[in-house]
């Protein structure tokens, strides 16, 4: 499972990851938000939700500032903190293609 993470472009540092019974996730904090956010949008978008364009750019910008405030050493984030951001922005994510695919559909 370690080398899917980091084959899916995750760092895995240690730090940054969740562990559970001594085992480190093969994914951080904010990737694994990320993956919950994405399969979460999935079943959500099955069941016909829909969010507008505003609410995924609103999750993708939560997790960029949380992302800059930390690379800039203004504030380190926790790794809660990672996850939250990152089921927000999983959502975005997923919200915006679902938006661009109905716009590209809606062209033919």
């Amino acid at each position: 499972m370690m080398r899917i993470g980091c084959q899916s472009g995750c760092h895995q540092r240690a730090d940054r990851s969740f562990a559970w019974r001594g085992y480190q996730f093969p994914l951080c904090a904010r990737c694994t938000g990320v993956l919950l956010g994405q399969i979460g949008m999935v079943i959500l978008l099955l069941m016909s939700v829909r969010i507008t364009v505003v609410a995924s750019l609103m999750g993708l910008g939560v997790m960029f500032i949380d992302w800059l405030l930390q690379r800039l050493d203004v504030m380190e984030s926790t790794n809660w903190r990672r996850l939250l951001t990152g089921i927000l922005g999983g959502c975005g994510l997923i919200g915006l293609y679902a938006w661009l695919f109905s716009w590209i559909r809606s062209l033919f």
